[in-house]
């Protein structure tokens, strides 16, 4: 949840690192700091967020050919410049680490007894020194960094510089994603591509358990045996483009915005493959014959992704499907079923928590595995036997908008492709469902279109302290995200039910002060969900409510109506997605919060 960024080269690498911290910032943003060697080591950290930590580097005309920095998610100790990146170990060499080390205790304890003071309340400090004990005993700083990590238990991505070695930085990697960038006569790291796409395109992304060292000259990786091994280099295709804002405001609503062309460009192999088990890998065929189950595994917005995709995959297909949260289902007994399909869903490909459950899943005798992500590149798509990559492009807003929505496709696809190997979709069928994905991005373009009305309700939200959100079937996980976006972006308690579970405990709290949310599609439920709205009225509530344009329901006092296009069936949730999306967002800047970078909160949670 941090960001890593580390350059060496015959100029002054400090812009580099401010630029790529600036970049990261998404990934955590309470303090921000660099490190360089200009024949010293000499470090600025700050508090707060990057732009702080660079007004202090161009104060003290901090400028050298070899340097680290950090932008940082706290974790182990409080927000303060003594717990800010990077560490500095007896003025021999500096560290910046993101992930948690699990046995950090017993190693300080070990290195105080060596003399070793400690001046944070980090785990991260505690790798510094025992890189610098190594350091001191081997004099050279790659074999220091592979006998420390091989003390070490838990999840890092490391990178390090040395006052006796200015010709090259080291770097390790276990449970959090690290990769090196290649230039002309100069070299990077970074914990995302982003960070160093404006120096270059060509990347190494390091697996699990390398150790590395990077100069100006090449790359030199070992594996966790301490084998030389070579990695593959590729071509980063993100676009610098898209890490700009543009026109829009923040992130979040360029990223709102740019649903109708992420699904479209989702959509391109569906509609050019069809329903075909081709559509995740060579292997896809072999793999998805004769399912009995399938199990989806996710964290936050990517789980209630999965929920919506379990209408689909038992109504479409006549398959059970269960969805638990990874960082539950790592964590109990499990009755493996070989039959069973094990779809992981996460937008950074690095959710720490997915990426356990995905393992420990496959430990247990599960290999029909399935990721769906948005980076090709990342550690749970490369362990799993099937991938699916959404093309969402960047997301930097830490609340997930347009990698929810393209999620959905996909799993909408995945469905059908299981329906029509099992016999379950007829040829009349896929020509509605290939049509109706057709008109999707146009339907999502549609409901932007309500932007202005949704402004307008926002400003009557903004005051609350509490929110409540109710949907039925399909659309019961699509208030669960509503509430969720609320939460994250504005501070609002909020909270989402299944419409029908209202009058079973959660009316009780029911006020003029409890404005209620209600997603209302024109489907088989929408009289239910009208009864609900009654309950609610009768209580003195007042309602908001998403329904479809061919939906009966009228404005009267009290009850409030936006009306999203025409109802477009089972695909109704991506459509209904985007007005929750909105109203977050607009109730976030009516109450002045940072949209982009919520409080307590950062992207790409790579920590338990």
């Amino acid at each position: 949840m941090c960001g890593i960024v580390g350059a060496i080269a015959g100029r002054d690498v400090v812009p580099v690192l401010i630029d790529g911290l600036k970049r990261l910032e998404y990934r955590g943003y309470d303090s921000a700091g660099v490190a360089v060697l200009d024949g010293e080591l000499k470090r600025v950290r700050r508090t707060g967020r990057v732009a702080e930590m660079e007004a202090a580097a161009s104060a003290e005309g901090l400028a050298a050919g070899l340097g680290i920095g950090h932008t940082r998610w706290a974790t182990h100790g409080g927000v303060t410049e003594a717990n800010a990146h990077p560490h500095i170990s007896e003025g021999e060499l500096a560290l910046v680490h993101n992930g948690i080390i699990e046995n950090h205790e017993e190693q300080r304890e070990r290195l105080k007894a060596l003399g070793y003071g400690f001046s944070s309340q980090t785990d991260t400090e505690v790798v510094a020194h025992l890189v610098c004990h190594h350091l001191r005993e081997t004099g050279d700083l790659l074999s220091a960094t592979q006998r420390a990590v091989r003390e070490l238990r838990g999840a890092y991505a490391l990178a390090i510089i040395a006052r006796s070695d200015p010709s090259r930085l080291v770097v390790a990697r276990m449970g959090c994603p690290l990769l090196v960038g290649l230039g002309e006569g100069e070299a990077f790291v970074a914990s995302d591509v982003s960070a160093v796409v404006a120096q270059t395109r060509r990347v190494v992304y390091l697996e699990e358990g390398d150790v590395a060292e990077v100069r100006r000259d090449g790359l030199a990786v070992f594996d966790a045996t301490g084998a030389a091994v070579q990695r593959a280099e590729q071509v980063s295709g993100v676009s610098l483009a898209s890490l700009e804002l543009g026109p829009y405001r923040h992130f979040m609503q360029k990223e709102i915005h740019e649903q109708p062309r992420a699904i479209a460009d989702t959509l391109e192999p569906i509609l050019e493959t069809g329903f075909s088990p081709a559509l995740f890998g060579p292997r896809g065929s072999e793999l998805l014959a004769g399912l009995t189950g399938v199990q989806i595994l996710a964290c936050g917005t990517s789980h209630y992704a999965g929920l919506v995709a379990r209408y689909w995959i038992e109504a479409l297909a006549g398959v059970p499907c269960a969805v638990d949260i990874a960082s539950e289902y790592r964590y109990r007994p499990i009755v493996a079923n070989p039959g069973t399909l094990v779809v992981t869903i996460s937008q950074s490909g690095e959710t720490l928590d997915t990426f356990e459950a995905l393992k420990y899943a496959i430990a247990e005798g599960h290999h029909r595995t399935l990721s769906i992500c948005n980076v090709a590149e990342s550690a749970i798509p490369r362990l799993s036997a099937m991938q699916f990559l959404t093309r969402a492009g960047a997301e930097i807003g830490v609340a997930s908008t347009k990698a929810f929505t393209t999620q959905l496709v996909a799993l909408f696809a995945l469905a059908l492709v299981i329906a029509k190997a099992r016999g379950r979709l007829t040829a009349e069928d896929e020509a509605l469902h290939v049509e109706a994905l057709r008109h999707l991005p146009g339907s999502v373009q549609h409901a932007l279109n309500l932007e202005p009305q949704i402004a307008a309700w926002a400003e009557r939200f903004a005051p609350k302290q509490h929110a409540l959100f109710l949907g039925r079937g399909l659309h019961f996980p699509i208030a669960l995200e509503g509430a969720l976006k609320l939460k994250e972006i504005s501070y609002i308690h909020a909270e989402a039910y299944a419409a029908g579970e209202l009058k079973h405990g959660p009316l009780a709290l029911v006020d003029r002060e409890m404005p209620v949310v209600v997603i209302a599609p024109n489907d088989a439920l929408l009289e239910k969900v009208k009864s609900n709205i009654h309950e609610v009225r009768a209580r003195g509530g007042e309602m908001f409510v998403f329904a479809d344009a061919d939906s009966q329901f009228g404005e009267e006092e009290g009850v409030h109506v936006i009306r999203t296009p025409r109802h477009v069936g089972l695909l109704s949730p991506v459509v209904h997605a985007v007005p929750v999306q909105m109203l977050a967002y607009h109730t976030a800047l009516a109450r002045g919060t940072d949209v982009d970078k919520p409080r307590n909160l950062a992207k790409s949670v790579t920590v338990e």
